[in-house]
């Protein structure tokens, strides 16, 4: 094929033992409302549920071009898919996130509006007929005031909001950093991001480019994701260069509520007290209907567990008093308030 015949817009979808929701992702591209051509690479990553197959089959929703792999994680999935892609815009959906048909259209008219250094974010919204469970229902909360936030103009977008469940950007920018870090299986989207952010790339959320997010996921995993991010804050900012992120995390201790900043420093000093108040948290935040208890609750573990994660890759509880104290995990260090 001619470079003048290759696709502008490659979408890319990392997938694994997702083919039920997979196949609606597929059905909801077949359907884009978009005059521009493009191409979808959908990348499974030991997929053992029948994606391969499916991926195989005359009847997919729209030509896929299909990339088979050993489970290596979703950066890997991703560089795979990008590497595979020939459009100049790469656009990353989720394997439970079903555009909307003007989602690819908006993505495009946004790039078309603000340049090429741009990185173009949509939202993924609740659907209407999608049950959650009590943790994911929590999260997706979580999203929506980001985007509500965004949408007031309280903040722009940055690479804190990069989500690669909903977001595009072009392809010659991922390739110029290199990539997703495959060390990373959390948050390794918001570590490219810091780095094309590093490039002078701008991050702008697109209201308009909307997708429908059918999430769910066990609670010992969402549980278990609070911890890596913690974790990976501290990776972050002491082994990638982002020190500032110390001094981020501090600030963001101090606007905690007062009831949960005791929460954490408790926790953070007795292991002990920590597994007693995870314990009694986690019957409200599973069990207990009244949506509003069950999301302090898991607002309560979700915060002990991220600071769980940064305590244990800082080695130790006293260093990250130290940051929450005063921006730097070593006492030494004058506070940078």
């Amino acid at each position: 094929m001619n470079a003048s015949d290759a696709p502008r817009v490659s979408v890319v979808i990392p997938t694994f033992n997702r083919r039920d929701r997979l196949r609606r992702v597929l059905a909801a591209l077949a359907a884009q409302d978009v005059d521009e051509s493009f191409e979808v690479i959908v990348v499974s990553d030991g997929s053992t549920d029948g994606t391969d197959d499916d991926l195989r089959a005359d009847d997919v929703a729209l030509p896929v071009t299909a990339v088979l792999q050993h489970n290596r994680g979703p950066a890997a999935a991703r560089n795979a898919g990008v590497a595979k892609a020939r459009g100049e815009l790469i656009v990353f959906i989720d394997d439970d996130v079903v555009p909307e048909p003007s989602l690819l259209r908006a993505h495009l008219a946004a790039h078309q509006g603000l340049g090429d250094q741009s990185v173009v974010i949509g939202p993924m919204l609740d659907p209407p007929d999608h049950t959650m469970s009590p943790w994911v229902s929590w999260e997706q909360a979580m999203l929506a005031k980001q985007y509500d936030d965004m949408s007031a103009g309280k903040y722009t977008a940055t690479a804190r909001q990069f989500y690669t469940g909903n977001a595009s950007v072009r392809r010659q920018y991922l390739l110029a950093v290199g990539g997703f870090d495959t060390e990373f299986r959390r948050a390794e989207d918001v570590e490219l991001a810091f780095r094309l952010e590093d490039l002078g790339i701008e991050f702008h959320f697109e209201p308009n480019a909307r997708a429908w997010h059918y999430a769910e996921r066990s609670y010992d995993s969402w549980k278990s994701a609070a911890y890596l991010y913690g974790r990976n804050e501290i990776v972050f900012a002491r082994d990638r260069g982002r020190a500032w992120i110390y001094e981020f995390r501090r600030r963001a201790f101090s606007h905690q509520h007062p009831g949960i900043r005791l929460l954490i420093r408790r926790g953070i000093a007795s292991p002990t007290w920590h597994g007693i108040t995870i314990g009694a948290l986690e019957p409200v935040a599973v069990h207990v209907p009244v949506r509003r208890l069950s999301r302090v609750a898991l607002s309560g573990v979700y915060a002990l567990e991220f600071h769980r994660g940064m305590a244990d890759e800082l080695g130790s509880a006293a260093a990250l008093d130290a940051l929450l104290t005063s921006g730097s995990p070593d006492r030494s260090v004058p506070t940078s308030r």
